[in-house]
């Protein structure tokens, strides 16, 4: 099963980055999750993908796996301050942040 999670994750690492570096007017807007904000957005693809993380019990530490999880946020951050259609929000980052945050507490609850 930890071998079905660890594909996910990196799947969903791919899909998160691709989605986070075309321009936002070529991704479809899906009716059913309009009433979220863009910051909801955020918290929700990075409680995601730490759960998923975390779930794939890799052979290192969790705070390491997220802090990699935060650095991969910061990074696509940093593409956005440079890129022509995206822009840098530290508002996002503090999204993201609160994602991962919600997910370590959860774990660590659960084990």
């Amino acid at each position: 099963m930890n071998r079905t999670y660890k594909l996910i994750f990196f799947l969903s690492i791919f899909v998160i980055f691709y989605f986070s570096v075309v321009p936002a007017s070529s991704i479809p807007n899906i009716a059913v999750l309009s009433f979220l904000t863009d910051k909801a957005i955020h918290f929700l693809i990075f409680l995601y993908l730490s759960s998923i993380g975390l779930l794939s019990r890799f052979k290192f530490s969790n705070i390491y796996l997220l802090i990699a999880i935060f650095s991969f946020g910061l990074i696509i951050e940093i593409i956005h301050f440079y890129h022509p259609y995206r822009y840098f929000e530290l508002a996002d980052l503090a999204a993201n942040s609160l994602g991962i945050l919600l997910a370590s507490f959860i774990f660590q609850k659960k084990d």
